[in-house]
């Protein structure tokens, strides 16, 4: 249990979030000891005093969260704004319907922009594999994705149904075997979005030790998105 909890981006991401509310969040997370506290932009500072010297990392989706459907421009400058204010990583959605209408070149492009906003805070690309419906789709996102700067690929925002599955994993997660074939670079898997329970949370980890093997499980390389699991734990 405690080993899971160790993966886990504490999250909330709510129209009703305050300071207060993420305050009391990096509390919990800190004495639960997991990964991140993933929040939006503009409590980004107040859970970056609330972690100092925990040893926790802030995390922040940025670029448009969670339909990625505002100009580039908006998009790079949410992510400075988060990276200014003490972002220790970038939780960016994939523009799925430039995907979708084969501009592939734009989204990738987007990405690059957005990677170059980060600097040293890491990049995590959300394909929202539910809006992608098909395994070439998802497969297709995952590549570039990886090609053009995120650290790690994440599945879902979770705003959508269906949100993490294990199908569309097995898709992700094999692409990132691939790369670490081809380069020797290793590529981070976040899961995120319904995932709650105990059993859901063995399910992946035993699904990225099958894929790609046990090195992978370590925060640094895997990640659980959640704002429940912790508390089922």
């Amino acid at each position: 249990m405690n080993n899971i909890l160790q993966f886990i981006d504490l999250t909330t991401l709510s129209i009703d979030d305050t300071t207060a509310k993420v305050q009391q969040l990096c509390r919990k997370g800190i004495s639960k000891h997991v990964a991140a506290i993933c929040v939006y932009p503009n409590f980004v500072s107040s859970a970056k005093n609330e972690l100092q010297g925990s040893g926790l990392k802030v995390a922040s989706v940025a670029g448009g969260f969670p339909a990625a459907q505002i100009p580039i421009d908006i998009k790079v400058a949410e992510v400075r704004y988060a990276v200014n204010n003490g972002a220790d990583e970038i939780d960016m959605v994939l523009s799925v319907g430039k995907l979708i209408e084969g501009k592939e070149a734009e989204a990738a492009e987007e990405i690059r922009a957005i990677k170059e906003a980060c600097g040293n805070a890491t990049l995590k690309c959300i394909l929202e594999t539910g809006a992608l419906k098909t395994p070439e789709l998802i497969k297709l996102a995952s590549e570039i994705a990886i090609n053009n700067g995120a650290n790690f690929i994440k599945t879902s925002t979770g705003k959508i149904s269906p949100a993490a599955t294990i199908d569309a994993s097995r898709i992700m997660l094999e692409v990132i075997k691939g790369h670490f074939v081809n380069t020797g670079e290793r590529i981070g898997f976040k899961a995120a979005g319904g995932i709650s329970t105990y059993e859901d949370a063995c399910a992946y980890i035993n699904l990225v030790k099958n894929v790609i093997g046990e090195e992978w499980l370590k925060p640094e390389l895997f990640r659980i998105g959640a704002s429940r699991l912790v508390d089922n734990l």
